[in-house]
């Protein structure tokens, strides 16, 4: 039984660069350094969307967005200087590197550039956005087999919990505004 845990594991450990032999730490490390810049994408997606958006209800997604994975940002940040002595590596960063983004992630990339010149916008929102969250979400369940600490559980069943209720969201607006 314990050899599927183990199997189970291997792709988390692979994506996140580690391995499970009692480095439980080493696994929340890794979930935060690739999960604030994956928060930081999605950040500036909807900081772009507060602006260009013509559906009211998109621009409201795109302020809790912000609000919730900014938050989350600062609480990793903390919780990474405080069980590790050091503040978070700035060494991937789809953020600052601009145009596309998060190609660290698995595949995932974000195309800010363009997400900033699409028309219709909140269609090219979505479907940019729906992809990031999903990526989000198998990062967080991938992290639930492998923390020990309650504040790192919290932290991927709120992301999976609340990603993916804005995914279904997203799907629905999508039929209905595009109808596909």
């Amino acid at each position: 039984m314990m050899q599927g845990g183990a199997e189970r594991n291997s792709g988390f450990n692979g994506m996140m660069g580690g391995s499970r032999t009692g480095m439980s730490g080493n696994m929340d490390a890794h979930f935060i350094e690739q999960m604030i810049p994956h928060h930081a994408d999605a950040v500036l997606m909807a900081e772009i969307a507060l602006e260009r958006a013509d559906h009211q209800e998109l621009k409201q997604l795109a302020w809790d967005i912000k609000d919730a994975q900014t938050k989350e940002i600062n609480e990793m940040k903390e919780w990474y200087k405080n069980w590790f002595g050091t503040s978070v590596p700035g060494g991937f960063s789809g953020m600052m590197s601009g145009g596309m983004m998060g190609r660290g992630m698995m595949g995932d990339a974000t195309d800010i550039a363009v997400l900033e010149k699409a028309t219709p916008f909140d269609k090219e929102f979505i479907e940019q956005m729906i992809p990031h969250h999903q990526m989000a979400v198998m990062m967080a369940q991938m992290l639930l087999n492998v923390t020990d600490r309650p504040e790192m559980n919290k932290l991927a069943q709120d992301i999976i919990s609340s990603q993916t209720s804005e995914i279904e969201q997203m799907r629905e607006w999508y039929r209905s505004w595009y109808s596909q």
